[in-house]
């Protein structure tokens, strides 16, 4: 289920399937419980919400419900052959996450991998891993410059958007059709797409550095500014190209496409 773009998930389901349980809801009951008694996760609670789904009798009863965080944490403490994947899974990741701090460049070769697994093409994925590089470049340079909180992050980045395509990232996930709040905007932006937002963003970093600028409303206006550039390169490119660089593509279905390519061949 869905809140304020946000994933949680029904606990009892879970533990219902994991543990084979005659009676999940005393399960999680004892194992909340202990949690909070034996294991000192007293965070539990304000991690844990209620809301209502459907039930097997069609009506919708409030239940606990966890994001996949506070999930991941609670099938740590069930005792259960169902659960043993799932922490092998969580070693091999933390395990992975630590040998990524030590050699950073571990991380871009798993994630290259990773977008090869889906289906991305090298040239996008060059493209795609240099755009991360930029956008690093310019929150490092927000940060230097006063720029602080998350939100304020959204607003600039939606002001060069806006500045360079004509849609806030919000309006340009809508206009791709993507709705779910795992879909990455970016994952889903054709090679033209990337350059621009590569240049809208590289422009703002350029501008703001050189001009010195400080604080949040100063940051704003190099924002706009670094956007229009973007945007003005875009429409010159489409006055010339005849072809339009915003699209609808998008490449929820590219794996499964990539898939019925290979069997093909």
């Amino acid at each position: 289920m869905e809140e304020e773009k946000k994933w949680f998930f029904s606990v009892i389901d879970v533990v219902a399937i994991l543990t084979d349980s005659p009676n999940p809801r005393r399960y999680w009951s004892d194992l909340k419980m202990q949690l909070a008694e034996r294991e000192g996760y007293t965070e539990l609670y304000g991690k844990i919400v209620q809301l209502k789904l459907a039930s097997t009798d069609g009506k919708k009863y409030e239940t606990d419900c966890a994001s996949a965080e506070g999930l991941l944490r609670i099938i740590q403490s069930i005792p259960s052959p169902k659960a043993e994947p799932f922490k092998r899974w969580l070693a091999k990741v933390g395990n992975e996450r630590l040998e990524e701090i030590e050699n950073p460049e571990l991380a871009a070769k798993r994630m290259r991998e990773i977008y090869q697994a889906k289906g991305y093409s090298d040239a996008w994925i060059e493209k795609r891993v240099r755009g991360i590089a930029v956008r690093d470049e310019l929150t490092n340079e927000w940060q230097k410059r006063g720029v602080r909180e998350q939100m304020e992050y959204a607003i600039l980045t939606a002001e060069i958007s806006k500045a360079a395509f004509g849609m806030t990232p919000s309006e340009y996930m809508e206009y791709k059709s993507l709705h779910r709040p795992t879909d990455n905007l970016r994952d889903h932006m054709t090679d033209l797409e990337l350059i621009f937002t590569m240049l809208g963003e590289a422009s703002t970093t350029e501008i703001a550095r050189n001009r010195h600028v400080l604080g949040f409303t100063e940051n704003q206006k190099a924002a706009k500014a670094g956007g229009k550039i973007a945007g003005n390169a875009r429409k010159q490119l489409e006055k010339k190209s005849g072809k339009k660089v915003i699209s609808r593509e998008n490449y929820k279905l590219l794996t499964e496409a990539e898939r019925r390519k290979q069997i093909e061949a």
